[in-house]
């Protein structure tokens, strides 16, 4: 299975906790104003890479405390991010994903791959990005909208659970 990306980062300190490989995915449908990866937005272009070979290139790196999605939109590629979280988790590293949509909005999509995602995801950062919410203080994120979500308290709870900074 492959990922279309716009891009990888093979290691990142500012797309969640700890040093992370980051895969940017192509295509997005929120355009939001002021978003800061513009060559992500067209659905059109990108880089087909495999899965498997995404894997391989972050097991590379020992220090990486794990994987995250970022975009474009990561949920518009459910299925082959699916694929990578449960290799990432079963090599014992950690998943984070953003996303503009909230994570109510994901789950009234009622799709059965995008609820597993979100079943199986340690953090989701969520919500658009608003340019008059703009805040270069936020930890992760870049407006005062979006939240960190601990994916794996919020399934406990059955409530969203924001991670404590």
């Amino acid at each position: 299975m492959e990922i279309i990306t716009s891009g990888l980062e093979k290691e990142s300190i500012v797309d969640g906790n700890g040093i992370r490989y980051v895969v940017f995915v192509q295509g997005c449908p929120h355009n939001c104003v002021g978003c800061h990866n513009q060559s992500a937005l067209p659905f059109k272009g990108g880089e087909k890479i495999n899965v498997e070979k995404i894997f391989e290139d972050f097991m590379r790196n020992p220090l990486l405390k794990g994987i995250t999605f970022s975009g474009g939109e990561p949920f518009t590629q459910p299925k082959p991010l699916l694929e990578l979280t449960r290799l990432v988790q079963g090599a014992g590293k950690d998943v984070t994903c953003f996303t503009g949509w909230t994570y109510e909005q994901l789950l009234d999509k009622n799709d059965e791959v995008i609820n597993v995602l979100l079943d199986e995801i340690d953090v989701l950062i969520d919500g658009p990005f608003i340019e008059a919410q703009k805040n270069l203080e936020l930890r992760f994120r870049g407006s005062e909208n979006q939240r960190l979500i601990d994916m794996k308290k919020t399934r406990a709870c059955g409530s969203v659970v924001l991670l404590e900074e």
